[in-house]
Formats: structure tokens, C-alpha cells, sequence
């Protein structure tokens, strides 16, 4: 009888394959597959990114600029520098915002009428007022806010919040994603990928009925007989890999293998919402048609960190809804009133379950709003100077960080890329973006390419 030569030996011998995953994964532990990087006490342990597809205007929201309805109808005054716009068009008036503002709670953060709930919150949120990216047009704008880059290729945030961290439930991906509808956001599955990371790393899409979360989740030949196959090959795939293990992508695919296993019994309790108090289905809106999907995910994630799913991402307007360049007031009244109520029921539930102080959530889209019209009573795309807002995780609430001018076109104070959005993310689930690494093709590849910074601000420094 050969020498028994590793441990993959070992558990092949012994009658490995999805029946003994659970001895595999205590082999693993505690590593749960993570590059395990933490460079300083982390403050948040899970993040929650509501992500607004198509870009939702600054200028209606958290970012108020009384000089918008003083210069309606005039061009964009001599003293501002002419935007590069999506549409190109040029000359176009400053657009009034007929929007009504009000201050709120101790720290009297600014907040328009078209988010009445998430307004009673202000004291745990912090604004960012002076965002900024690269990418113009959906495509680059969406994969630059997920890869830090506005072309494909390159892993997402979750992703690489997945390898530096991995999860806290063996049998539940990392990395979650979310839609609010049957549709994909634009780039579709590129932007929750795990890049020339392997594939284990790349976000897994919830959606479908209660009883298959999954698409393609249950086999219809029973647990039995899928469990043979399942043996069988995995123990090609083993051969196979052991004879190569220069290509990471087949351990990858392995891991997939027994995570799928293991998630056919415990994903359908993740999502079951059964058990949920009716209350609880009020507070987040499920009682209301325009509420409800939105509602729904929204509750879904707490559930999911509060299984130890290290990163979640919900898409809102999936298919570039928030994309107004005409009839914004009618396109994001809609937007609102479905987003609104959820997203506080979710900040309300956080905190009263004592969650909210470890998830960090984040709340944006891809870019924002120009203050000039577009068709009259629209606004092209601004990646110039826009606004997303943190709560939770270590996140100090009540205050804003940077600005815009004033009429919201630029990030004039404190601007913060896309990278340093990234970068203090990372820190505050305690990862250094300049320190975690993986290497690809001979050489180290970071989340934020070697730029962006952590922000002190966000955690009042």
C-alpha cells in the first residue's frame, strides 16, 4: 500500500467527496479560505452595499444647491469649467429642483422630501458630498464603482473583501448579490466577479422562490443519488487538479462543488422569511406593492450577515432606472418611494438587533446628476461630483464629508475617487487596500491599484 502522500490523500481514501466536506472543513479552519491580512482592529465585520443603478441625482437627495433655482433656465455661468457630458450636449440650462428641504435630527444633516424615512436616520449616516469617478457613460461607471476600474478584467470590492477576509458560515457564500428585478445590471455577472481571482471568490446571486434561491440549486434526482455523482466526480476533478496544480482555477472550481453541496440545506433557511414577525415584514415596506420586492432583499440581507455572509450587495432599478435623463421628478418619485421605506426599515432593524454596529452599509449609484437639464426636465450623467452616504460599522453618523460647488457640478473639498471609497471600506473591515495582495502573473495585484487612501473623516478623526 503507497505512503499516504497529502491530505487530499487522505480524505480520498477515506471515502472523500461530499460526504466528508465537513472534515475538510475543519482541516480548513480558521482560515475559511482567507488571505487573513487584517493589518488593524477591524470596525465593521460585514457590509451591506445598496447599490442605485443608473446614477440617482445628488442634487434632489442629500446634496442642496438653493443656487440651482436661482440661475433656472440660465446657462452654466462663464466661471464653471464645461462638463464632458454622456449626451454631449452643450449649452443646456441649469435645471431647478423643485424638491423641499429640511434639516434633521440633533446633527441637522440636509435631506430632501424624497426620502422622508431614511431622513429620520440622519444621525447615523455620514454624506459624502464629493465623490468622483471616470466613468461617463453606465458600463464604465458601474464597473469602476465595484472594480475600481472602468474596464472589465479586474475583481470586484466583494470579491476581494471575500479573499481577505472569507465567511463566518462555511455553508453561505461570502459575497451575496441581490436585484430588485428578473433583469441583470448593466455588465451583468462582470460586476460581482472575482477577476483573474478564482472563481471561489466571485459573488453568488440570490434570487427565485423561497424554496430555490438558487437558480439550478436543487437536483432532481434526489440527495442520494446526486451525492454518488457528486463523489464521482469529485474524484475526477481531484486527479485531475493533482496533476496540475499550477491552475488554481480547478481547486476553485472544487471548493464551488462543496459549497453548492453544502448550500442546498442551508440557503432555503437563509431566505426563508417565514419565521419573520409580521412587524417586522411592516418596517421594511413587504405590506406595500411598491415596497415589497425591494423590501424583501432588503430584509434578506440582514438575515445574511446575520449568518456570517461577509459582504452583500442589493442592486435598486436594476436595467439603469435611475437613469433620468428626462422626466426626473416623475423617474425618481417612483425610484424613491419603492427605495425609501426599505432602506430605513433596514438601518431601524440593524440597530435594534445591535447588528448596525458591525455592518458597515453603504448607500450609491455609479455617479450622479448634472445640474443642467437634459430634454428639458432631465439631467445627464455627473461622475464629476457626487454623493453616497455610510452607516454603521464603525462609521461616525451626522456629519458630511467634502463638498460639491455650488451648483453640484464638482467635488471641490476633500474629493474622494473611487479608490478611496474602496480603500476605506477595506479599513474599516480592517484591511489594508495597499497591503492586501494577490498575485497575478508574477506580480502583485491590490484592490485599488495602488492608489486611494482611507479617509479619517468617516470615522471622525
Amino acid at each position: 500500500m503507497q505512503p499516504i502522500s497529502s491530505r487530499r490523500d487522505f480524505l480520498q481514501r477515506s471515502g472523500v467527496g461530499f460526504g466528508a466536506v465537513a472534515l475538510q472543513w475543519l482541516f480548513n479552519q480558521p482560515t475559511t479560505h482567507a488571505a487573513q491580512v487584517a493589518s488593524h482592529a477591524p470596525r465593521a465585520k460585514n457590509v451591506i452595499w445598496l447599490f442605485m443603478e443608473g446614477g440617482p441625482s445628488h442634487l434632489g437627495l442629500v446634496d442642496p444647491k438653493p443656487l440651482l433655482n436661482q440661475l433656472a433656465g440660465k446657462p452654466l455661468p462663464a466661471s464653471f469649467k464645461e462638463p464632458i457630458t454622456a449626451m454631449g450636449e452643450k449649452g443646456s440650462p441649469i435645471l431647478a429642483s423643485p424638491r423641499k428641504w429640511k434639516q434633521h435630527g440633533e446633527s441637522g444633516l440636509w435631506a430632501s422630501d424624497w426620502m422622508p424615512h431614511i431622513a429620520q436616520h440622519m444621525d447615523d449616516i455620514a454624506v459624502i458630498h464629493s465623490c468622483w469617478t471616470n466613468g461617463i457613460n453606465h458600463s464604465g461607471g458601474v464597473c469602476q464603482m465595484n472594480t475600481c476600474i472602468d474596464v472589465a478584467g479586474r475583481p470586484s470590492l466583494g470579491a476581494w473583501v471575500s479573499y481577505g477576509l472569507g465567511t463566518e458560515n462555511e455553508d453561505l457564500p461570502a459575497f451575496v448579490v441581490l436585484c430588485d428585478n428578473s433583469r441583470q445590471p448593466v455588465n451583468g455577472v462582470r460586476n460581482w466577479s472575482a477577476g483573474f481571482m478564482p472563481a471561489s471568490y466571485q459573488g453568488v446571486r440570490f434570487g427565485g422562490s423561497q424554496s430555490e434561491p438558487i437558480a439550478n440549486l436543487k437536483s432532481p434526482d434526489g440527495p442520494r443519488r446526486q451525492s454518488d455523482k457528486l463523489d464521482l466526480l469529485q474524484f475526477f476533478n481531484q486527479q485531475h487538479a493533482d496533476s496540475r496544480p499550477q491552475q488554481s482555477e480547478l481547486e476553485a472550481r472544487i471548493r464551488s462543488y462543496e459549497l453548492a453541496f453544502r448550500m442546498q440545506s442551508e440557503a432555503p433557511h437563509a431566505v426563508d422569511l417565514a419565521s419573520e414577525s409580521k412587524e417586522t415584514e411592516r418596517l421594511y415596506g413587504m405590506d406595500r406593492e411598491e415596497t415589497s420586492a425591494f423590501g424583501k432583499n432588503c430584509l434578506l440581507a440582514r438575515r445574511l450577515v446575520e449568518r456570517g455572509v461577509r459582504f452583500v450587495q442589493l442592486y435598486h432599478g436594476t436595467g439603469s432606472k435611475w437613469d433620468s435623463h428626462s422626466a426626473i421628478e416623475e423617474n425618481h418619485s417612483r425610484l424613491c418611494r419603492s427605495m425609501d421605506l426599505p432602506v430605513a426599515g433596514l438601518l431601524t432593524d440593524l440597530k435594534q438587533r445591535g447588528l448596525l454596529e458591525d455592518t458597515l452599509v453603504v448607500w450609491g449609484g455609479e455617479f450622479g446628476r448634472t445640474p443642467m437639464s437634459e430634454k428639458g426636465n432631465g439631467r445627464d450623467h455627473n461622475p464629476t461630483g457626487f454623493s453616497i452616504w455610510m452607516a454603521g460599522g464603525g462609521v461616525q453618523g451626522g456629519q458630511t464629508i467634502g463638498a460639491t460647488d455650488d451648483l453640484g457640478l464638482y467635488a471641490v473639498e476633500d474629493r474622494m475617487h473611487v479608490r478611496d471609497i474602496h480603500a476605506s471600506i477595506l479599513w474599516l473591515l480592517g484591511l489594508n487596500n495597499l497591503e492586501l495582495t494577490y498575485d497575478h502573473k508574477g506580480r502583485p495585484e491590490r484592490p485599488t491599484i495602488n492608489e486611494g487612501g482611507f479617509n479619517k473623516k468617516i470615522i471622525g478623526a
